[in-house]
């Protein structure tokens, strides 16, 4: 282990009032594995700046590496509302809403550790500061034949059609359709009863 490490490991061990004034330690990355994604935004941008750095505090406390706070486009919403109808119909008001975002990234950890990490920023959530997160799950080799395994035992297969069998259904089928067409191409045999004037001509 290097000198820093020990240093901050003896560092995090101990009580300093005020240490979560100063910026957070950020631990190296060791596999560079992305682990999860945390999506931060807020109206105000003194909570989301609190609350991105209380977040860099917990990773470097849990020892999970991430990246500083990314500034992302600020999202701008424009309304126009009306004072006043008919006459007085120039006097509009404009409101603009703007929507702060930032993103921390952490690599290297156990999914353990992250669910922690998470369900800690959850517990602690800072109102006026949304979060999303987004989390990469590592799967064994072999985990798709696996899977498949799984769906075909569960599945109810019956006995496996035969081409004899298809070719009995197909001319059954064909024996049906040409019966009732010619059904339909008959024509229909309709007695009438005979008319006065057929009498007289008889």
């Amino acid at each position: 282990m290097t000198e820093e490490q020990l240093a901050e490991r003896k560092y995090a061990s101990s009580i300093v009032h005020g240490r979560s004034e100063q910026p957070a330690y950020y631990h190296p990355r060791t596999h560079h594995i992305p682990v999860a994604l945390i999506h931060l935004r807020s109206y105000y941008p003194e909570l989301l700046e609190l609350f991105s750095h209380f977040t860099t505090h917990t990773a470097a406390a849990l020892a999970v590496p991430v990246s500083k706070p990314v500034h992302l486009p600020t999202q701008r919403s424009l309304w126009t509302v009306l004072k006043s109808p008919f006459v007085h119909k120039k006097a509009q008001e404009n409101f603009e809403r703007r929507v702060h975002k930032r993103l921390i990234k952490a690599w290297d950890a156990d999914e353990e550790v992250v669910e922690r990490m998470v369900r800690y920023l959850e517990m602690h959530a800072l109102a006026g500061v949304g979060m999303r997160v987004v989390r990469w799950q590592r799967a064994p080799v072999g985990v798709g034949e696996q899977t498949l395994d799984n769906v075909m035992n569960r599945m109810r297969l019956g006995p496996q059609t035969t081409a004899a069998k298809v070719q009995a259904i197909g001319e059954e089928i064909v024996k049906t359709e040409l019966a009732a067409a010619k059904e339909q191409a008959a024509p229909e045999l309709v007695l009438q009863p005979p008319t006065p004037e057929a009498s007289k001509a008889s």
